[in-house]
């Protein structure tokens, strides 16, 4: 009789997975594959996108200098040149590794200041005043009308009476766009003494770049803290940080995200005071942006995640109900009328460029734009989140085998892994791209969506917690970032 090898002799054997399976090192390299196809696929989207924008429609159609993006062809280089090239070179080549082995607390301040260097080099290449302290003073944007606020109450009453484009002294567009608490915002800053645009550009980036620390709070006490920690540099270093330093949709972003997060320590720590602090600011969210309300998506899926929690002590949506209730009573009280309001904005929205943008076009460039801000790396993710949720399907049993990639975690140390966890993110990523979904197919968000978006996009990027080998796929983000920042004069 032949003699057979003895097993772990050098001979790859298929026992572990089963007979007839594909062994662990074939499978990973299947799906890292199919991680590539799905990139290709969102890239392929892109470079359609910006062919046909610029091929078959005109800018007269599309109302966008470089479709799909508001802004315009100019490379260039500028002072945060240096800055952003070093973080991002830190962070792919510490990143992983850093936020695997930092206690927790130090994990978020690091992520924080991480994501504050980076948006701040990135609106550095600008320079001070293109990059930073111009952006919000335009004739669009919010610092542009304060003059017009010295009587606050009188203001709030008469807001809706000039939103329409025919109106008498009509608000420039965010301000027309936004209920009145974004540009009250703004307002509020320069009455105790930080007015101008070098003070609202620094309290947007400041405030926004906190975003990424809600949503890792989020996902950690909802899918784990393994989890989290793989989504970190991911958040850090997002593509998104291009228009989160040049918009006050950052803002909106990080009030939307702790929102969330709170919501989710609410409802896992079973803490009144969590659920009540969460339902004011879903209520200041709503008064920030008309298109926030989509957040109802992902507050649903927290609430489903923590159902335990809710079922346990349901007295909890009592004080987030109450906290919600404190934004819009107010703003009542005060003489304006949100529903009014909106329906006033999408008669200026048709009146204006929303009327012209063909829907046809921009119901998928428009996601063109969301791979733009959330990168590559997270189109495989999705890919990756798809696959989790297919594997806890009804009917199908979970196991090791159905969690991608087990024991392959690059550069993270990481080899544990729970197909629950796995799965309660994948929801909760699947609840933000809902989001999205609902909001293009609205058409009240044809173009301009790089910066719209940025809300819904920040809960994207933690399905890059998936991927495996992240150092290269952090390559890929902080590379898109550079080159559309040094490339392209964004429009916001």
């Amino acid at each position: 009789m032949r003699d057979l090898p003895a097993y772990g002799a050098g001979v790859t054997s298929p026992r572990p997975d089963g007979p007839g399976r594909p062994t662990r090192p074939a499978r990973r390299d299947l799906r890292g594959r199919r991680d590539l196809y799905a990139a290709a696929v969102a890239a392929l989207l892109v470079v359609a996108a910006v062919l046909v924008g610029r091929t078959v429609f005109t800018y007269d159609d599309l109302i966008v200098g470089w479709p799909p993006l508001l802004g315009r062809w100019d490379p260039h280089l500028g002072p945060g040149t240096p800055a952003a090239v070093l973080v991002a070179v830190a962070t792919v080549a510490y990143g992983p590794a850093v936020a695997a082995r930092l206690p927790w607390r130090a994990l978020l301040c690091a992520s924080w200041g991480t994501a504050m260097a980076w948006i701040w080099s990135l609106a550095l290449v600008d320079g001070w005043h293109r990059g930073v302290a111009g952006r919000l003073t335009t004739r669009q944007e919010y610092l542009s009308v304060i003059g017009r606020w010295h009587d606050v109450p009188a203001t709030l009453r008469d807001f809706t009476g000039h939103i329409l484009l025919h109106s008498p002294d009509n608000w420039p567009a965010h301000v027309a766009g936004h209920p009145p608490a974004a540009t009250l915002t703004y307002v509020l800053l320069d009455r105790v003494g930080l007015g101008g645009g070098g003070w609202a550009g620094a309290w947007t980036i400041t405030v926004g770049s906190t975003a990424c620390v809600a949503v890792l709070v989020a996902v950690r006490v909802l899918a784990g803290e393994r989890l989290a920690r793989r989504a970190a540099p991911f958040l850090v270093l997002a593509p998104a940080a291009v228009w989160l330093g040049t918009s006050a949709d950052a803002y909106f972003a990080a009030v939307a995200a702790w929102a969330v997060a709170l919501l989710a320590l609410a409802v896992t720590g079973r803490s009144l005071w969590w659920a009540a602090c969460s339902g004011l600011l879903f209520g200041l969210t709503c008064y920030l942006s008309y298109g926030l309300t989509l957040f109802a998506v992902i507050a649903a899926a927290v609430l489903l995640l923590g159902r335990r929690g809710v079922l346990e002590r349901p007295v909890l949506l009592v004080p987030l109900l109450a906290g919600f209730a404190v934004v819009p009573v107010a703003f009542t009280v005060a003489g304006f009328d949100w529903w009014e309001a909106y329906h006033l904005l999408v008669t200026r929205y048709y009146e204006g460029a929303g009327g012209v943008r063909p829907y046809g076009y921009w119901v998928w460039a428009n996601l063109a734009c969301t791979v733009l801000i959330t990168g590559l790396a997270t189109a495989a993710g999705l890919r990756r989140t798809a696959g989790r949720l297919w594997a806890r399907r009804p009917g199908r049993p979970a196991t090791t085998g159905d969690s991608e990639d087990s024991g392959d975690t690059g550069d993270t140390g990481d080899t544990s892994e729970d197909p629950r966890e796995d799965t309660r993110l994948a929801f909760l990523v699947a609840a933000g791209l809902l989001a999205v979904l609902a909001a293009d197919l609205s058409g009240m968000s044809k173009a301009e969506t790089e910066r719209i978006w940025l809300p819904f996009a920040l809960w994207l990027l933690p399905a890059c917690a998936f991927l495996t080998r992240p150092r290269g796929w952090l390559t890929a983000q902080a590379v898109l970032a550079l080159l559309l920042n040094h490339l392209l004069a964004t429009g916001w």
